[in-house]
């Protein structure tokens, strides 16, 4: 079950970085997942250590681990961005 909670989640978030950062027209919907999803783990590895709380690939879901996945999604897609047309748009 915590399983595909975790991919939901994954996609709205992955979706809501997409429109966050005007790249929801290139992407599908299995593309937001995996964007979501790699976003929330890194940033549960990088961003909840230093702030406190538990990651949302924990199965823990707040408000704070759906933002601190949010903000680890869209800095995830900038850094594609920026690898991909050399600016972050």
């Amino acid at each position: 079950m915590g399983l595909i909670i975790l991919l939901i989640v994954g996609g709205v978030v992955g979706w809501l970085a997409s429109i966050i950062m005007r790249t929801d027209a290139q992407q599908g919907i299995f593309l937001n997942v995996v964007v979501g999803i790699v976003g929330a783990v890194l940033a549960g590895l990088i961003v909840t250590p230093l702030i406190g709380g538990a990651p949302i690939t924990s199965g823990s879901i707040s408000i704070q681990s759906v933002l601190v996945s949010l903000v680890g999604a869209v800095a995830l897609l900038a850094i594609i961005n920026l690898f991909r047309r050399g600016s972050v748009r």
